[in-house]
């Protein structure tokens, strides 16, 4: 039947460009107290590092990652990508994240309300626009202690991401009819989607109209990652894609830690469905996630050589003026 769905399929990652390595390394780690879960490269870039942030295990739905390009172009805001990312935190936590963004040098805007949850927005050192939801029962979800920041403040992975979009109704077709989502609510311009509870659960669609397109660079994001258990289910959405949206996704590739495959919503955003399994384990204990530079087996002949190309993570740190979260 068109648009049945069987799954609630929530957020699995979102993948942003940086710029300098060793920056976003630190500003993740340290101001927002996330874990490098896995530091390996991208496997179609390999002489860029791909960083995987999220909680201790990297449970799907905790996960911002990135391609760090040390010279690439600013990113620009507009129709066509995703405008911020937002984290959970448990809900009395606003206010000490207020005061440790103000500690460490951050410009955030002041707390705000939306869909009556206290929002406070900033942006990172490259400009991605972020926020800090105020989120009840994210205090149950387990939190990664960084030895920083208190745990009962730490962040409890993905609460969403805000879409900038011409039009936002064929993009909301996708997300009922094939991603699991329902529409919980509207502000003005901005339309609420969520797929249960629990980390990675809200998508928000803003309809601008005919608003200056966006530029994908340093600072924005390359595409937006949707679970599914596994390839089965995988399969199931792709077919409904097809069947009732005329959407083609690309083949499965083999991601090592999950199996995904690519489309383009209707809206022209990158979309990926990414399996659960095997994650982050596979391929080192889940003591050491993130310490040794991890390659697939197919680019593993290559270890030295792409030693070498990458960037230096030790060293002084170049440093940028943090944007607000405009």
């Amino acid at each position: 039947m068109r648009g049945t769905v069987r799954h609630l399929a929530r957020i699995h990652h979102v993948t942003a460009i940086s710029g300098n390595a060793r920056r976003n390394l630190d500003f993740y780690t340290g101001a927002l107290g996330l874990r490098l879960v896995k530091k390996t490269v991208n496997f179609d870039d390999p002489t860029t590092y791909h960083f995987y942030y999220g909680d201790e295990e990297g449970r799907p739905g905790t996960l911002l990652t990135f391609f760090p390009w040390e010279h690439a172009a600013p990113g620009r805001n507009g129709v066509g990508l995703a405008e911020e990312v937002a984290f959970r935190v448990p809900l009395g936590s606003i206010g000490y994240w207020t005061h440790r963004l103000v500690e460490k040098g951050l410009a955030a805007r002041p707390p705000a309300k939306r869909f009556g949850e206290p929002v406070l927005t900033f942006g990172d050192p490259d400009g991605l626009a972020l926020a800090l939801v105020g989120t009840t029962g994210a205090s149950a979800d387990p939190a990664w202690d960084n030895g920083e920041i208190p745990a009962e403040h730490a962040i409890r992975g993905l609460h969403g991401v805000t879409l900038m979009l011409a039009d936002a109704a064929p993009t909301a077709a996708v997300l009922t009819g094939v991603l699991g989502f329902r529409e919980a609510g509207r502000e003005g311009s901005i339309a609420l989607f969520e797929a249960g509870e629990g980390a990675g659960g809200k998508v928000v669609l803003h309809a601008v109209g005919n608003f200056l397109a966006g530029r994908q660079g340093r600072g924005s994001v390359d595409h937006v990652a949707f679970r599914a258990t596994d390839d089965s289910e995988q399969a199931g959405m792709v077919e409904a894609l097809r069947r009732d949206h005329g959407i083609v996704a690309t083949e499965q590739k083999d991601r090592q830690y999950f199996r995904s495959v690519y489309f383009r919503e209707p809206g022209q955003i990158l979309f990926e469905i990414a399996t659960d399994r095997p994650g982050f384990t596979v391929d080192e204990p889940k003591a050491a996630l993130g310490r040794d530079l991890k390659l697939p087996p197919f680019l593993e002949a290559r270890r030295g050589e792409l030693a070498a190309a990458l960037p230096p993570l030790d060293g002084d740190v170049p440093q940028l003026s943090t944007p607000g979260s405009a």
